[in-house]
């Protein structure tokens, strides 16, 4: 007799076989029918709603995860602060909801996508610890800084924090600011491996004058890993009468996320990476009574735009002209997924991931750059390569062992939910190989 889990499990494989075998007909006649029905089908995730405590083996569950994603064994995704895979469901409905808008493109038609543009914004609020009115679905972090970034207002001689580290969107983007209206940028610099939270805050502090308006920070470093205390850094900033604005990207979908209490003003963030959700969507989150504050960058017609710009939320910022309808719809199937994963568990699961890599990687000679503490780093991991060799190593870990990593502040490693074990152990081999031209 098959236990329950041995149950999931083959009907998880017939529900693979039966999806490989549909045919082009089948999927023909959907479109033939296109409209609102299409738009209401679900999201076809086969992921076994299992509780941490049952006894259920965990290698299994995240087996049928990897295999909600397409990628192939000879191309193993693990760059997630660069670019992450959809998940399959996500891909696909992207695909279907985009020939529903060809069939028909109608304004009756694609009036249809206005409740999925409230229910996705509504999912990811929900999600992220935010009202839905603070969010504007942008269509990367990009887009969402440069709101930030070119929406406040300054007087000449103002004065700008941010860490040096910050992605080049939250960081030269100040600079282009700055000199074009008589600003000035002031970059903290970090200890490689701080000592503490309050050794990070009192950096920042201490970097602020009199003159300064804005404390603006990537959360998680893509170049080094180590990650920084929001929530501290936005109290020390409101303490000061600041604005604070975080850059998110390699934080939603990696950690847990509450916006109200991490206190910032805003925050970015994009679906394709850690999110693995479509691509072209992003967030940005402006905590309320402060959007009133920020002019915003594009106007595009919405029929209404005298009251858009009269708007106190963040949905003026969604005044974007044309969107990918389709995506933005399939971004609250995205969220559907993450809530069925649960959040608490992926976060679980990098750290896990990432904590495996790490200790191999010292164990076999390697340098980190990032922080072991798994409290000062998130999923990004990355080790020390001479700079002539750093793409060889990256392009090497992709021809011969089917990794893809990135170069980026010397050989980066992120592992995510759709990764293995055994995609861990594959990678290690891959540094372990090329140890002379690791050694720095």
């Amino acid at each position: 007799m098959q236990a329950p889990w041995e149950h999931i499990w083959s009907r998880f494989r017939m529900t693979m076989r039966r999806d490989a075998m549909q045919t082009s007909i089948t999927r023909r006649s959907l479109f033939h029918y296109a409209g609102a029905a299409a738009l209401t089908a679900t999201t076809a995730c086969v992921l076994p709603k299992v509780a941490r405590g049952e006894a259920v083996s965990d290698d299994m569950y995240w087996d049928i995860v990897r295999h909600q994603f397409i990628f192939p064994e000879t191309a193993v995704p693990m760059n997630s602060a660069n670019l992450c895979p959809a998940f399959r469901a996500v891909a696909d409905k992207v695909t279907e909801l985009s020939r529903v808008v060809d069939y028909d493109v109608s304004l009756n038609n694609r009036a249809q996508f206005n409740d999925h543009l409230r229910d996705t914004r509504s999912k990811v609020a929900q999600q992220i610890g935010a009202a839905p009115e603070e969010i504007a679905l942008v269509r990367n972090t990009s887009e969402a800084n440069s709101a930030i970034t070119n929406g406040l207002d300054f007087k000449e001689g103002d004065e700008i924090v941010i860490w040096e580290q910050n992605h080049v969107t939250n960081n030269e983007a100040w600079d282009i600011r700055a000199r074009r209206f008589g600003l000035k940028v002031v970059r903290v610099s970090l200890p490689r491996f701080p000592e503490s939270d309050e050794q990070i805050v009192d950096l920042f502090a201490k970097a602020c004058t009199g003159r300064t308006k804005v404390v603006s920070f990537t959360e998680c470093s893509n170049v080094s890993g180590l990650k920084l205390p929001a929530k501290k850094l936005a109290a020390m900033a409101r303490a000061k009468g600041l604005y604070c604005h975080v850059d998110g990207a390699q934080s939603w979908g990696a950690s847990v996320l509450n916006l109200h209490d991490i206190g910032c003003d805003s925050f970015s963030a994009s679906s394709h990476k850690w999110f693995m959700g479509p691509k072209e969507v992003g967030i940005l989150y402006v905590r309320n009574g402060r959007a009133r504050e920020i002019w915003p960058n594009i106007i595009g017609y919405t029929g209404e735009i005298k009251v858009e710009l009269d708007l106190e939320s963040a949905l003026k910022f969604e005044t974007l002209g044309q969107r990918d309808d389709a995506a933005v719809a399939a971004l609250g199937d995205t969220a559907d997924i993450h809530t069925q994963i649960g959040p608490e568990r992926i976060q679980t699961r990098i750290k896990e991931l990432a904590g495996l890599l790490k200790q191999g990687l010292k164990e076999g000679g390697a340098t980190l750059v990032t922080p072991e503490d798994p409290a000062m780093s998130g999923g990004v991991v990355v080790i020390e390569v001479p700079k002539q060799n750093q793409k060889t190593v990256a392009d090497t870990m992709y021809s011969k062992f089917g990794i893809a990593a990135s170069s980026s502040g010397g050989l980066r490693l992120c592992p995510h939910i759709y990764n293995t074990r055994d995609h861990i152990t594959r990678a290690l081999d891959g540094v372990t190989s090329m140890r002379d031209l690791i050694k720095t």
